[in-house]
């Protein structure tokens, strides 16, 4: 029986994924890259910010210190959060009824925290969630399940009966190894990997509209 719920952000509640695929090949523009690879932001999703940001400077010899990298890519992509970004279809309704049911649910995702608020906030539903958790409080990111962990014990429940819901192959591997029961949902951005993450997941759903039967 599920008891709490943790979902992802990017590419699971917001419909954002492309945007990252842009403002990471605007940022190497700026610094000299003329032609960025194509797949740059594939590489980028395994990665925490941090992380990230160390890749750029050591894998196209840039000048700038990590912590410009960070600083500058918050920037460039602060706009969509704060004025553009919309949720994805279903969630507040998702929303209400998981209320209705009174299961607690929270966010984790290797966002930005300062943006992940931001959207979370215009879009009206930043106080729903019980928390807000990113790589700030869980430096290793979702290649480790210490996130899910942190979630599942603020939402008072055990990992086999918190619900994990992710649009990445990686995060999902993740979430279920750690015990978790798993659902990956569809997004555009990891439609290459929708094969592999119907394997790894428990559960896989074109939308958040179809999470009431796996829940009930």
């Amino acid at each position: 029986m599920i008891k709490g719920v943790i979902f992802d952000l990017d590419g699971t509640l917001i419909d954002s994924m492309t945007i990252w695929s842009r403002i990471d090949r605007e940022f190497l523009r700026e610094n000299g890259i003329a032609d960025p690879p194509a797949d740059i932001s594939d590489r980028m999703r395994k990665m925490t910010v941090d992380e990230s940001s160390q890749y750029f400077i050591d894998e196209f010899g840039l000048s700038c210190t990590k912590e410009y990298v960070i600083k500058r890519i918050e920037e460039l992509v602060r706009r969509e959060y704060m004025d553009r970004i919309q949720l994805k279809p279903h969630v507040c309704e998702v929303l209400d009824w998981l209320d209705v049911k009174d299961i607690p649910y929270g966010v984790a995702t290797a966002t930005y925290k300062v943006l992940a608020e931001a959207v979370l906030r215009r879009c009206g539903i930043l106080d729903r969630f019980r928390f807000l958790l990113t790589d700030m409080e869980y430096p290793k990111g979702k290649n480790f399940p210490d996130i899910f962990y942190g979630g599942a014990e603020r939402l008072g429940c055990l990992p086999g009966e918190t619900l994990v819901i992710e649009d990445s192959l990686h995060c999902i591997e993740t979430a279920a190894a750690a015990g978790f029961v798993t659902v990956g949902v569809y997004d555009e951005v990891s439609a290459p990997e929708m094969d592999e993450i119907k394997k790894a997941a428990d559960h896989y759903i074109m939308s958040l509209g179809e999470v009431y039967d796996i829940i009930s």
